[in-house]
């Protein structure tokens, strides 16, 4: 019986889970000695690779010595936390990996309580320890204050510690041990801490496996990944799938079994209890659902997943631009490609609206919803989206209406610190500690509602002329807090449709910041920069000059125009106030008005006030 060990790497934002990965596979010959592989190899898709984080869990498998690993990368950064969740409950222990210098963070918290609540015994890797201001002995500190905090059991306070640099490829069992070659002890400490994956006993079963992950493959279809609990399989075997109420989804045979070999997933004739393998060929089980012999009526129970506590509504675009740069416009598109998401993504839920004509989206953040809309927009999507808004919730016993909160942790230097503590505070959050953290930088912990988080980033970049760090994580829901001021400047609408000439430009700009350039395709209602002052005002950016004998068309090269202030699609959707849109293109991002008549948002005005 081959010998098998089921590990996920678990950690904060950028304490290098993937770059450690990139080490392993590497020192246990998995790439040929000439292969050339990118850095992050396991980050393959094309917005992990531009934003430097990982943003689906995925498997790979290594072999060291007689042992074959099964490594699961997973994200760090909470709002993608429901992969981590449900990438759980398909291994054995975890590698709690952190920062030698910046110690626990939220997201540490997070995926150490998961871990601990399935009984998992982390492996505790403190990385990134050739660092000038690490901090080892006071990291090791807080991580036992952290499991202690979290009512970890006495075996699992009884964690192993290595410490390594992942990015030269080195671990060691003793800070003080001088021979710092690769990560053979780190290999070891696997084999010896993880559990087993093959028991005769699960062997003799039924077969029987939980779906963890769903994806779909344009040649394959639906791809089915989860570790198999009892049993044997191999292709061709007839299967049926329960979902978590015990009801038959549906019944089918396994087309096509894949396993994890390195980076690669590759067809294998069979699988026993254990493994982590992909199945090919069911076209209606998904995530949390099981796959067993027919015979088998027991469910294998998941793991419950938080709630989403952020929603943005998405329709088609009904612009007058609408359908020049995007393949999918129509909205039967965009509801089956939403619908597709949910039934792999637990994090998200996707409803349709009262109107009918748009789909509210709920997910943990606005990273998640940012990175699902920009993902659509490069499949060909033209898309129309409001403001993120926090979910609430009403209390049974008193009725009153609960919002989420957020625990805030900012890293600063101490001259921000005023700043920040200043515009949290009027966002309602309330400091709850702040202390020294290395030399002339500062850490504050908030508790505050997660609206005040929502388009706080931008500002507290600015606040802090880039140098802080923001982390957040969900902490729980109390009484809402009130209303409190979010934009304080009104917005310079287009009342012509055209093209933005820089004549129209140049004096429109004393009357705010622009965010189109001469040249840009504007209609009326379309929101071209923001106002000075904190009402609306409605402009024309495509006045000509008026050309006489007195006024030749050649000054114009005269002009000159500040640059534009150029949002990201994660800015626009946070900038826009309820009554504005985001109008999301495979080419453009445009801010604009839901209601683009100047005289029907006059009187939908008037409405809303009466």
């Amino acid at each position: 019986m081959p010998s098998i060990r089921n590990i996920a790497i678990v950690a904060h934002v950028d304490h290098g889970k993937t770059t450690l990965i990139d080490a392993m596979l590497a020192q246990s010959g998995t790439f040929r000695s000439n292969q050339c592989v990118a850095e992050r190899v396991m980050d393959s898709n094309d917005l992990e690779k531009e934003r430097g984080i990982t943003i689906l869990a995925k498997c790979t498998s290594l072999q060291w010595n007689d042992t074959r690993i099964n490594v699961v990368d997973t994200p760090g950064h909470a709002d993608f936390g429901g992969e981590v969740e449900r990438i759980l409950n398909m291994v054995d222990s975890a590698i709690l990996l952190i920062d030698a210098a910046e110690g626990p963070l939220p997201q540490t918290k997070f995926v150490l309580m998961k871990a601990l609540r399935l009984k998992l015994r982390p492996i505790v890797v403190i990385n990134k320890i050739d660092r000038p201001d690490e901090r080892h002995q006071d990291v090791l500190n807080e991580i036992f204050d952290l499991f202690v905090s979290l009512d970890a059991s006495d075996e699992q306070l009884d964690f192993p510690v290595l410490y390594a640099s992942g990015r030269n490829g080195w671990a060691v069992n003793d800070i003080k041990d001088k021979k710092k070659e690769n990560l053979a002890p780190l290999f070891d400490k696997i084999i010896e801490h993880v559990p087993e994956a093959y028991s005769e006993d699960k062997i003799n079963k039924p077969f029987s496996m939980l779906i963890t992950t769903r994806e779909y493959d344009s040649y394959l279809g639906r791809v089915l990944t989860g570790k198999i609990e009892t049993g044997t399989i191999a292709p061709n075997a007839l299967v049926h799938v329960l979902n978590q109420s015990g009801n038959v989804v549906e019944n089918g045979r396994v087309a096509k079994l894949l396993a994890f070999r390195g980076i690669e997933r590759i067809p294998v004739e069979s699988a026993i209890a254990g493994d982590i393998v992909a199945i090919v060929g069911l076209e209606k089980a998904t995530v949390a659902d099981t796959i067993s012999d027919p015979g088998v009526d027991t469910v294998i129970a998941a793991e419950p997943v938080d709630p989403p506590k952020l929603a943005i509504t998405i329709s088609a675009n009904d612009s007058p631009l609408a359908g020049r740069e995007g393949t999918k416009v129509t909205f039967r598109m965009i509801y089956d490609r939403l619908m597709r998401e949910a039934e792999g993504n637990i994090a998200i839920s996707v409803t349709m609206s009262e109107r009918k004509d748009s789909l509210i989206v709920a997910g943990r953040g606005e990273l998640q919803l940012g990175v699902l809309v920009e993902t659509m927009r490069r499949e060909g999507f033209e898309l129309s989206i409001s403001r993120p808004k926090v979910l609430l919730e009403t209390d049974e016993v008193t009725g009153k209406t609960l919002e989420p909160y957020e625990e805030i942790y900012v890293d600063v230097d101490d001259e921000y610190a005023g700043t920040v503590v200043e515009s949290l505070s009027c966002r309602h959050a309330e400091m709850t500690d702040m202390r020294q953290y290395g030399t002339g930088r500062t850490r504050i912990t908030f508790v505050g509602p997660s609206r005040g988080l929502v388009g706080y980033n931008c500002q507290f970049l600015t606040e802090t002329r880039g140098t802080g760090v923001l982390n957040n994580t969900f902490c729980d829901y109390r009484s809402y807090s009130g209303a409190f001021e979010s934009r304080r400047n009104g917005v310079l609408i287009s009342t012509e449709s055209g093209e933005g000439v820089a004549y129209g430009l140049f004096n429109l700009e004393p009357r705010g910041e622009l965010f189109i350039v001469p040249g840009d395709k504007v209609y009326e209602g379309m929101i071209i920069g923001e106002h000075t002052r904190p009402n609306d005002l409605c402009v024309n950016p495509v006045k000509c000059k008026q050309l006489s004998n007195m006024r030749a068309s050649g000054k114009d090269e005269a002009v000159r125009l500040r640059p534009p202030r150029i949002m990201t699609l994660e800015q626009a959707l946070t900038y826009i106030e309820d009554d504005e849109r985001v109008e999301v293109t495979p080419k453009t991002i445009r801010l604009r008005k839901a209601i683009l008549d100047p005289n029907e948002r006059k009187k939908a005005s008037r409405s809303a006030v009466q």
